[in-house]
C-alpha cells in the first residue's frame, strides 16, 4: 500500500513537472524603433513628411506675414478712415486670423493623417516579418525592447539582426 502511495505520489509529481516544463514558453525581445529606423521605407516617409510639413509651415508663414501686414497698414490707416470702416477692416483682420486658425489645425490634421497613411505599411511590414523570425525560431512572445516599453531585464534572444536580415537590411 506505501508503495502504491509513492508511486502515485512520483507519477503526479513527474506528470506536474513536465506540464511546467512545456508550459514554459520561450520569449525574445527586440528595439522595433531600432528596427523602423533602418527600414528605406521609413526614411523615404520621414522625408515626405518633412517636405510636407515645410510645404505647410511655408503657407502659414506667408499669411501671417500677409495678416502682419494688413494690420500695419490698417493701423496706420485708422487715424483718416471713419470709425465704422475702422471697425469693419477689425472684423477683416480677426476673420483672416481665424481662417489662418483653422488652416493651421487642417495642416496638423493632414500631417498626421498623411503619417498614419505612410507609416501603417511600413509598421505591418515589420510586424510581418518579426512573426515569421519568431515562428522560425520557436519564439511564443516578442518583446518590443524600447526603453520606457516596461521591459526591464533583456537577456532572450535579440531578434533585430535576424528580422534585418529577413528585411533585407
Amino acid at each position: 500500500m506505501k508503495q502504491v502511495k509513492k508511486i502515485a505520489v512520483a507519477l503526479v509529481l513527474f506528470v506536474a513537472t513536465t506540464g511546467f516544463v512545456n508550459a514554459q514558453s520561450k520569449v525574445a525581445h527586440i528595439d522595433v524603433t531600432k528596427l523602423l529606423a533602418t527600414m528605406p521605407e521609413m526614411k523615404t516617409a520621414e522625408a515626405e513628411l518633412k517636405k510636407l510639413q515645410e510645404t505647410y509651415s511655408a503657407d502659414i508663414e506667408s499669411s501671417m506675414t500677409e495678416l502682419k501686414n494688413k494690420y500695419t497698414l490698417y493701423e496706420n490707416e485708422a487715424p483718416s478712415k471713419t470709425a465704422e470702416e475702422n471697425e469693419k477692416r477689425a472684423q477683416e483682420l480677426q476673420g483672416y486670423q481665424k481662417s489662418i486658425g483653422e488652416f493651421q489645425q487642417t495642416a496638423q490634421q493632414e500631417m498626421q493623417k498623411k503619417q498614419q497613411e505612410l507609416t501603417t505599411p511600413i509598421f505591418e511590414k515589420a510586424k510581418a516579418a518579426i512573426e515569421r523570425v519568431a515562428a522560425a525560431q520557436g519564439f511564443d512572445y516578442v518583446i518590443d525592447a524600447q526603453p520606457g516599453t516596461g521591459l526591464i531585464v533583456a537577456k532572450g534572444k535579440d531578434l533585430l539582426a535576424d528580422v534585418k536580415k529577413e528585411l533585407g537590411l
